[in-house]
């Protein structure tokens, strides 16, 4: 993945509180920066989650910045003026404008979900969206349970059903994204040899993939 004039953004969006948006979001645009990327959240969330975490990290990329759904378009532009090579939006949930204006700037849309029945129904309407802008997505399976096989095979076709796309990557319900965020770092950064820190390098890995498909 070679780095160009425009940033790469990745936005992540999901109609349904509590799926991991910002948990999955410090942590891409965090081993964006251990790649050497100037990376940046773009935090359009009215509650700020990410911006907080940043606050509790300090000085350290990436940076975190918030922004109105309105104003993304130009915050990516100002990012990118500052040097920002890497943007990952993080999304309000139960926010098609939020959602809508996210998926347009996007290089690739991620979508995190549990594998439970109520969340894998609150995809239904990321589909219309992101059929409408013709973005590549991947439903990104999170917090499943150890040894949840045939729970994570059921979720795989639901989504399948709805048309998505499924990132072959899995992020397993650890506690090493919960108590890594909470203190301002991810589990790449406190715990590298970690169940955790392993999927998001596997995730990372994956994501390089497809963004050189993209050109």
């Amino acid at each position: 993945m070679s780095k160009s004039a425009e940033p790469i953004t990745i936005a992540i969006t999901s109609q349904k509180g509590g799926s991991g948006k910002t948990t999955l979001a410090v942590h891409l645009a965090t081993r964006a920066a251990q790649a050497k990327f100037e990376s940046c959240v773009i935090d359009t969330d009215p509650q700020a989650t990410a911006a907080a975490w940043s606050d509790w990290r300090g000085d350290f990329l990436p940076v975190v910045v918030t922004s109105p759904p309105a104003r993304l378009a130009r915050t990516i532009a100002s990012a990118q003026k500052n040097g920002v090579d890497f943007v990952v939006i993080d999304t309000p949930p139960h926010a098609d404008a939020a959602a809508r204006e996210a998926i347009k700037a996007a290089d690739i849309v991620l979508i995190p979900t549990k594998p439970r029945a109520f969340d894998l129904a609150a995809l239904e309407p990321v589909a219309d969206l992101v059929s409408f802008a013709r973005k590549p997505a991947y439903v990104v399976l999170n917090s499943v349970p150890s040894g949840a096989t045939v729970l994570t095979g059921e979720a795989q076709s639901a989504a399948k059903e709805m048309g998505f796309d499924i990132c072959p990557v899995a992020l397993g319900d650890r506690a090493a994204f919960h108590r890594s965020v909470a203190k301002g770092d991810t589990a790449t950064e406190t715990k590298p040899d970690s169940k955790a820190a392993k999927e998001i390098d596997a995730l990372w890995k994956w994501l390089t993939k497809e963004l050189k498909k993209l050109g």
